[in-house]
């Protein structure tokens, strides 16, 4: 049993008794220099948690596995701290975790704002640009900062978005007697030096366009000038209905496969945090441009796997969802993909031209499913006058793999 105690700013002060009864009885205590530096000296061995930590964390608890071993975490050690990591790595029933009032909790204490109402995003450990995607006009966000220099790498970040208008608090140290608060907007702090904020601190934002700022949704169908591209890229009205098809829910699993520039598996990526995307593109130019557009719009954590496809999918994780925009005439493409599928998943695949329309209809009639034809047209000048301008239709095969059939 391993006992992860949440501790904060205030440290050994702000501790109440089971949690300093833990690190007292503890043979061995591991956390960050921070954090072990916050609770007086006892016959313990100190370990730093490694850095890396993710690959490293599983050889050094296994070297401890007969001691009482104690982990500091920062605040709630399950709210993105490293209890939720040990949760997954060793099973949750195998830790006692005593949790310290979180730092957002606090911040909200000082800001007045509900926390059920408020978007986290942390950037320990993460990109900035996975702040990207949080932001939307009147959205209140806490940003839990890596370092001091986080507040006004969010400062620039918001000022290139369009948000430089968003107020943007600083919070450092809470809880304790060094409690700091700075106020201002993004466009105020971007430029300013980092050295007088703390190592430890919370950005609070409360979001705000510029003047001529189109904010983006989360609902599919940006666009299609938000993507960089070469002419390879799902169209605005065909993506809004392939994602439809594909349902994306939370905590799944898309392969994007034939990306091009990514907007399938980035819109997927938008519908929820929680969800994750692998892009398949063979040609390299347009999977570093698919990188590009994901930090744009807020999802960097989108994996682009360069080859070509069937091949690039052995060894992939099985996915809920597949969709398959390029390639459909290649030979065990779809076979593949849909072996790939795990039980409930869906796959979609777009065709524009006669032979992979051809595909779509043999596949339609083994396996069922749907397939609809969608035509857009568009508005634009005709002399004086508007007209209608069609787009190539776009036809969507989609079926949903059924389990597999229980024996007597």
């Amino acid at each position: 049993m391993i006992t992860v105690v949440g501790i904060g700013a205030d440290g050994w002060a702000g501790l109440p008794e089971p949690s300093r009864a833990a690190i007292a009885a503890a043979e061995v205590l591991i956390g960050s220099d921070r954090q072990l530096d916050l609770v007086p000296a006892s016959g313990a061995e100190r370990v730093p948690l490694p850095n890396p930590l993710l690959p490293s964390l599983p050889g050094l608890i296994k070297t401890y596995t007969y001691k009482r071993l104690v982990v500091l975490a920062s605040g709630d050690p399950m709210f993105f701290g490293i209890g939720a990591t040990l949760a997954t790595l060793i099973g949750a029933d195998q830790l006692r975790v005593l949790p310290h009032v979180s730092a957002l909790s606090q911040a909200c204490a000082r800001l007045g704002w509900p926390l059920e109402q408020v978007e986290v995003v942390s950037l320990v450990g993460r990109p900035l640009a996975t702040l990207t995607a949080a932001l939307s006009p009147g959205r209140r966000v806490l940003v839990l900062s890596a370092d001091s220099g986080t507040p006004l790498q969010v400062a620039g970040l918001l000022v290139k978005a369009g948000y430089g208008a968003s107020t943007l608090t600083v919070l450092g140290d809470l809880g304790s007697a060094a409690e700091s608060r700075r106020d201002g907007t993004a466009a105020g702090w971007a430029g300013q030096q980092s050295e007088e904020l703390p190592a430890l601190n919370v950005v609070a934002l409360t979001c705000y366009t510029d003047p001529g700022v189109a904010p983006l949704t989360r609902v599919p169908g940006l666009p299609d000038d938000a993507y960089e591209n070469d002419g390879q890229l799902t169209k605005r009205e065909v993506r809004a209905v392939t994602l439809a098809r594909l349902g994306p829910l939370p905590g799944q699993l898309l392969w994007d496969v034939g990306a091009g520039a990514g907007s399938v598996a980035i819109e997927w990526l938008r519908s929820h945090p929680s969800c994750t995307a692998i892009a398949i593109e063979r040609d390299p130019a347009r999977a570093e441009r698919i990188h590009q557009n994901a930090d744009a719009l807020g999802v960097p954590k989108l994996r682009v796997v360069v080859g070509r496809a069937p091949a690039a999918l052995t060894g992939l994780p099985a996915p809920f969802a597949v969709f398959v925009g390029g390639g459909v005439t290649t030979p065990g493409l779809i076979e593949a993909c849909w072996s790939a599928l795990l039980p409930g998943g869906r796959l979609v695949v777009n065709a524009v031209t006669v032979e992979s329309e051809a595909i779509l209809a043999q596949c339609y009639a083994e396996l069922g499913g749907d397939m609809v034809r969608v035509a857009v047209q568009h508005a634009s000048p005709v002399g004086g006058f508007t007209g209608w301008r069609p787009m190539m239709p776009v036809t969507i095969w989609s079926a949903t793999k059924p389990a597999p059939e229980e024996g007597p």
